[in-house]
């Protein structure tokens, strides 16, 4: 893109996508996305065209939450995108269905190879697309073991383990432990 985007938030909602501004200092992004597996590619194509590079793929599992959203697994896929030029990072975060698979971004970003990969090894998520979606931690023979998937009965919900407002001090876990002012 050749003209400079001053506004993110604005131009990712205005593309369609679900963007919230939030406190840098506090959560290390400025932008949070919330894409539907059908925009991970799109989303993905215009980071890279706005100048981003890609920080980093990780996955994390929560206890799904069967009274609202009985079409998601409980896992979600996390990706942070950043700027060189200035100091500006992005998380997108989108939730992984039942089916366990969403789309590989590595075309568009190819270090996002090894990191699909140690997701799909960690978690299972598969990454349609993925020109090499072989085990990259785990021997050939583990294929179907995911060590960072958790017992049902120790998950949290996604809404225990995320920040519902600005301030971290109204922030508290919600087993009733208090936090260090």
């Amino acid at each position: 893109m050749d003209k400079i985007i001053k506004n993110y938030k604005g131009f990712l909602i205005e593309q369609g996508f679900d963007a919230i501004e939030t406190d840098y200092e506090q959560r290390g992004y400025h932008l949070e996305v919330v894409l539907a597996v059908n925009q991970v590619r799109e989303f993905a194509k215009k980071a890279y065209e706005l100048g981003f590079y890609l920080v980093f793929v990780t996955g994390f599992q929560v206890r799904s939450d069967e009274k609202n959203d009985s079409l998601h697994s409980g896992l979600a896929v996390v990706y942070q995108f950043a700027r060189y030029d200035r100091q500006y990072r992005m998380k997108a975060l989108v939730l992984v269905p039942n089916s366990l698979e969403i789309p590989s971004i590595s075309d568009i970003y190819h270090g996002a190879d090894w990191h699909e990969r140690e997701t799909r090894d960690l978690y299972g998520i598969i990454f349609s697309g993925h020109p090499n979606l072989k085990p990259l931690l785990l021997s050939e023979e583990d294929w179907d073991f995911h060590p960072l998937l958790k017992d049902e009965t120790r998950l949290k919900s996604l809404h225990e383990v995320s920040w519902t407002s600005g301030s971290p001090e109204n922030d508290t876990p919600e087993t009733g432990a208090e936090t260090d002012g």
